[in-house]
C-alpha cells in the first residue's frame, strides 16, 4: 500500500515537471514568434534613406554613390559601352572623360580618374565635399564610385556645347556660333561668378583656361576642372584651403609667381581668369609666339598706340562706339588688365570683378597708357 502511495506521488511529480517543462518551452517559443514579427514589422516600416545621398550597387560590394537620381555601376557600365574610346569626350591631366547615354534618355558625364591615385577612404571624403558646392555656373558633382581595383569614378552632368576654346576656335573662322558682344558679355560674367562662388568656399581652381569652361544646352558657362588634386593625390585639408600644389595651370594662363613657387592662390586664379577674358574679347591667344609677345602686352601695345580697333575681334567689328556695349567692351579690357598685374596684391578679388563686370566702374587706377577708357574710338 505504501508502495503505491509513493509511485503515484512520484508520478505525480514528475507529470507536473513535465507539464512546467513544455509549459516553459512553449512560452518561449511564442516570446521568440513575438520578437520576430515585431522585427519584421520594424524592417517594413523603416524610412527608406535619404535621397541626399543613395547608393546603387549590386549584391553588397562597392556602389555608385549619387546624390540625386538614382543608377546603378552597371548601367553606368552600358551608357559609356565599358568605357569604349570612341565615347571620350575629352582626356586631361586628371583622366578621361567619358559620355554616358543611358537607356532613360539620360546623357551624363563620367570621369575615370588614373588609377591608384588616392586610396578609398579619403576619395569617398573628399568627394563627399566636393558635391556639396554647387552653383549655377560651376559643373557639379552628381556622384561618385570608388572600388577595386582602384577604379575611381566621377558623375557630372553632360554639357552638349562643348568648352569656351573650341567656340573661340569657330568663331575665328567664321564657321560656327556667332558670337556677339552680348553672348561674350554673359559669358564673361559666367565665367566670374562661378570662380567668385569658388573662392567664397576657400577653394582655389589652379587651372583656369577655355578648355575648363563648359557650356550646356542654354550656352551658359560652367566653370570645369575644380577640387581635382584633393581628389587625385592625398593632402591635408589645410593644404587645399589655401593653395594647390604640384600643379601650376597652363602655360600662358599660369600667373609669373605661380610659375615661380609652384603654387596657386586666388590672385594666381585671377591672373588666369584675367587672360582668359582678354582672350574672349580679343580672339587672340595668350601667347603670339609669330609676334614674340603674349596676349597681355599685345593689348597694352595696340592701346598705347591708339589703335583700340584692333582688340575688336571679328565677331565685334560691327561694335557701334557710340553705344552702351562699346563701353561695356573698354570696361572689360581695363578689367583683364587689371586681372592680370604683375604684383598680385594689385589684382582684384573676383567678387570685385563681378561687380565690375556688371557695369559698375570701381576699382584700382591703372597707368592711362594701359587704360582702354582713355583711348579714342576707332572711326
Amino acid at each position: 500500500m505504501i508502495l503505491l502511495i509513493v509511485v503515484a506521488i512520484a508520478g505525480a511529480i514528475f507529470m507536473a515537471i513535465c507539464c512546467c517543462f513544455y509549459t516553459y518551452s512553449l512560452f518561449k517559443w511564442r516570446k521568440k514568434l513575438i520578437e520576430r514579427a515585431k522585427l519584421g514589422e520594424k524592417k517594413r516600416t523603416s524610412p527608406q534613406r535619404s535621397s541626399a545621398t543613395r547608393s546603387s550597387g549590386e549584391n553588397g560590394g562597392p556602389k555608385l554613390v549619387m546624390f540625386n537620381n538614382k543608377i546603378t555601376l552597371a548601367e553606368t557600365l552600358e551608357a559609356t559601352r565599358q568605357f569604349d574610346e570612341e565615347n571620350v569626350l575629352s582626356r586631361t591631366r586628371f583622366g578621361l572623360i567619358f559620355k554616358a547615354c543611358y537607356n532613360d534618355g539620360m546623357v551624363l558625364s563620367i570621369r575615370r580618374l588614373q588609377n591608384g591615385l588616392l586610396d578609398e577612404t579619403m576619395f569617398k571624403k573628399e568627394a563627399e565635399l566636393l558635391g556639396k558646392v554647387r552653383h549655377r555656373n560651376l559643373t557639379v558633382l552628381r556622384g561618385y564610385y570608388a572600388g577595386p581595383p582602384d577604379l575611381r569614378l566621377l558623375v557630372y552632368d553632360y554639357m552638349p556645347n562643348g568648352n569656351l576654346a573650341t567656340l573661340l576656335q569657330e568663331a575665328s573662322h567664321q564657321d560656327g556660333h556667332v558670337l556677339n558682344w552680348p553672348m561674350r558679355h554673359l559669358i564673361a560674367l559666367g565665367i566670374a561668378r562661378g570662380i567668385s562662388f569658388l573662392h567664397s568656399t576657400t577653394m582655389v581652381h589652379g587651372d583656369i583656361k577655355p578648355q575648363n569652361v563648359l557650356f550646356d544646352a542654354d550656352f551658359e558657362a560652367h566653370v570645369s576642372e575644380f577640387g581635382l588634386n584633393s581628389l587625385a593625390t592625398s593632402r591635408s585639408p589645410e593644404a587645399s584651403a589655401t593653395s594647390t600644389s604640384g600643379s601650376v595651370g597652363t602655360l600662358g594662363y599660369v600667373s609669373p609667381e605661380a610659375i615661380l613657387t609652384g603654387e596657386v592662390t586666388k590672385e594666381s586664379d585671377v591672373y588666369s581668369f584675367g587672360i582668359v577674358l582678354l582672350e574672349l574679347l580679343t580672339g587672340k591667344k595668350p601667347v603670339m609666339f609669330t609676334q614674340d609677345e603674349d596676349i597681355v602686352k599685345w593689348v597694352k601695345r595696340q592701346l598705347q598706340r591708339g589703335q583700340v580697333s584692333e582688340l575688336l575681334e571679328p565677331g565685334l567689328l560691327e561694335l557701334d562706339p557710340e553705344s552702351s556695349e562699346w563701353e561695356e567692351f573698354l570696361l572689360g579690357v581695363k578689367v583683364g588688365l587689371l586681372c592680370t598685374a604683375p604684383d598680385p596684391h594689385d589684382r582684384p578679388t573676383m567678387p570685385d570683378i563681378v561687380f565690375m563686370l556688371e557695369g559698375c566702374r570701381v576699382g584700382p587706377d591703372i597707368p592711362s597708357s594701359a587704360d582702354p577708357t582713355s583711348q579714342t574710338s576707332p572711326a
